[in-house]
């Protein structure tokens, strides 16, 4: 009905012509009544009929004498009012005049009843519809109708978010639970519907746009098997957030978000015990090289909350240091607490500067080349920066007697296939063996070194989530290197949770690896994108295999084969026993491989290839794949 009023245009005059006149003989016929007393047998003593007829006719010839059917009837006003009055004037003094002529053609008195009668109908069924009308515009238009998953605290909020604010036009038609002991009650006027047993039957009988999750103790697994139902009927999902990240403890409609891929990938959150972070990091000097990246930028947010008394934050990206520091000291008024050091940290030199002048206590090191074809093809950048640098890094934290030094290094690492991973291979050798020869010829020496190893990080600078979300915009296709090809993923805050977490847990020489979960299939992570975007795979975006990329494995590991671990007090974090070099002989290679890249290059000298054989000869299970690089392990 509405749909019909909202699409009704004005009115053809020919039916507010009729239906004046059936008001028009009405008014005579209650005339008559009125007049007998409503003895019906005396009308046909007075022959109401023909009084009738000559009434209504009369109503015809005014009508189209005074136009009084000319005016739309949703817009009636005083001039309309005047046309009607001057129309049942007119009627009464047509019917008059026939019944001078006629003798009792319409008594009088029936005549001037009917005028009335007529006047007051015919007025108020115009104002009626105008009302209507009026009413209709002002009732809120639902645009779409939305469910609840969650009947709890924030489910109730978010309903009565959704109904005050005018400018959604929404409707809540139900909550849906797992919880049976909530399943059949009401609440806030809404019903409270089984997720499991009633999903269906709710959206086939109210068809939502729009399901809402208004609850943070669904696990992961549930959370996926709801979005899939929802993505099956072509129903967007979008989540309220944990009343922590309410903005000002206060929760807003504005912070109902679309589900995300990073929503549903990785695991069940992992709470990691960091009780003793605040008391080892507060009032300290704490340096974050590559402070401006993906893993940087969080530690520093993280960090910021244990107030260290001075906070350096080192990276080559003038930009990124800027905005950095700009999002930090929209936070906290940290005054001269917060500085910010543009260097590379291959230039020794500048950084002894900065050691000496702040004296860093804690180093969590997360500058590095990561990018694994970038790098098959930049071999002496990759190797001065994450071996050279790090190693830059490594003295001068025994210089200048750091107390710890966290680095950050990745599961490409292990059994590496690329010049990227062999990199940060080899820097996780060069730390661990200066560790051991630190606590064999200096018991009492202060620096410990400690080393992480994680997988994709979801959401970081060049990782295939943002890519492909940049591929969905264009309209795809979305480019998959490999049908098969696997990877591990964790959250940038869970990343970062883990370095602190090291950083206080380690005592030098360990190298901690976390439990990722499963491994996801890449295809499999392009496909859900395509559908939470609301398109269909095949049909408006397609996905293309382009083939494995140089260096890039098929699958990523945590551990060397011949790797084992040992748990600690969290049983999601391990310590990896990886196998030791003596230090004299890593510092060896790396003095190689310095000599090479500094070396004045000589006419069809093939340098690459000679520093890729120096890594290979220092990391044995270093194997390339998908590169040229591949020569050298035959």
């Amino acid at each position: 009905m509405k749909r019909s009023i909202s699409t009704l245009n004005v009115l053809p005059r020919w039916i507010i012509v009729l239906i004046d006149l059936v008001i028009y003989s009405l008014s005579a016929l209650v005339g008559y009544l009125l007049r007998l007393n409503f003895n019906v047998e005396n009308l046909y003593a007075y022959n109401f009929l023909q009084g009738i007829i000559i009434f209504t006719l009369a109503g015809l010839i005014s009508s189209l004498v005074t136009r009084s059917f000319a005016g739309i009837i949703r817009y009636t006003g005083i001039q309309d009012t005047l046309r009607v009055l001057y129309a049942s004037l007119l009627t009464l003094a047509i019917a008059l005049g026939i019944n001078s002529i006629s003798e009792n053609a319409i008594p009088y008195s029936i005549a001037a009843i009917a005028f009335f009668v007529s006047v007051v109908a015919l007025t108020s069924y115009r104002l009626l519809v105008k009302e209507l009308f009026s009413f209709y515009r002002t009732i809120p238009k639902v645009s779409k109708k939305i469910v609840i998953f969650g009947a709890g605290q924030s489910g109730m909020i978010t309903k009565q978010l959704l109904d005050n604010d005018t400018s959604t036009n929404v409707k809540v038609i139900g909550f849906l639970e797992d919880n049976p002991r909530k399943i059949g009650n009401v609440l806030s006027g809404v019903r409270i519907y089984s997720a499991r047993n009633d999903f269906e039957k709710v959206v086939i009988k109210n068809n939502p746009s729009e399901l809402i999750i208004a609850t943070t103790s669904m696990s992961l697994d549930r959370k996926n098997e709801l979005v899939d139902q929802c993505l099956e009927f072509g129903i967007k999902v979008s989540t309220v957030p944990s009343a922590d990240q309410w903005i000002g403890g206060e929760f807003g409609i504005d912070q109902i978000h679309e589900v995300k891929i990073e929503d549903l990938l990785g695991r069940n959150p992992i709470s990691l015990k960091n009780k003793f972070v605040n008391q080892e990091l507060s009032g300290r000097s704490i340096l974050i090289t590559g402070a401006a990246g993906s893993i940087g930028s969080e530690l520093v947010r993280q960090i910021v909350r244990y107030n260290p008394a001075k906070l350096i934050l080192l990276d080559q990206s003038e930009s990124g240091l800027f905005e950095i520091e700009n999002e930090i000291r929209e936070l906290r008024s940290l005054g001269e607490s917060l500085v910010c050091y543009v260097a590379d940290v291959t230039n020794r030199e500048r950084v002894r500067r900065l050691f000496s002048q702040y004296k860093p206590e804690f180093v969590f090191h997360a500058a590095a080349y990561k990018h694994v074809p970038m790098m098959e093809i930049n071999v002496p950048e990759a190797i001065e920066c994450n071996l050279l640098g790090t190693r830059n890094l490594a003295d001068l934290s025994v210089e200048y007697d750091v107390r710890k030094f966290v680095m950050i290094s990745t599961d490409k690492a292990v059994n590496p296939t690329s010049v990227m991973g062999a990199t940060k291979r080899a820097a996780e050798i060069y730390v661990q063996s200066l560790n051991n020869l630190l606590s064999e010829i200096e018991a009492d020496s202060p620096t410990r070194f400690i080393t992480t190893r994680f997988g994709n990080v979801l959401g970081s600078n060049g990782s295939v989530i943002p890519i492909f979300k940049k591929q969905i915009q264009k309209g795809g296709p979305i480019t998959v290197t490999h049908p098969d090809i696997t990877r591990y993923f964790m959250t940038i805050p869970e990343a970062c949770s883990l370095v602190l977490e090291a950083g206080v847990m380690g005592n030098g020489g360990e190298i901690f690896v976390f439990d990722m979960g499963k491994s996801i299939k890449i295809v499999d992570l392009a496909k859900r994108m395509i559908q939470l975007s609301g398109l269909k795979e095949g049909k408006d975006i397609d996905i293309v295999f382009s083939g494995l990329r140089p260096g890039e494995k098929l699958y990523e590991e945590l551990l060397d084969d011949k790797e084992n671990t040992m748990s600690t007090h969290h049983p999601k974090i391990m310590i990896a026993k990886v196998r030791s070099l003596d230090f004299s002989k890593v510092k060896s290679h790396y003095s190689d491989l310095e000599g090479l890249i500094y070396s004045s290059p000589s006419s069809g000298d093939d340098i690459d290839m000679k520093m890729v054989k120096v890594l290979k000869s220092l990391i044995q299970e270093y194997r390339s794949k998908e590169s040229k690089f591949t020569m050298l392990d035959r």
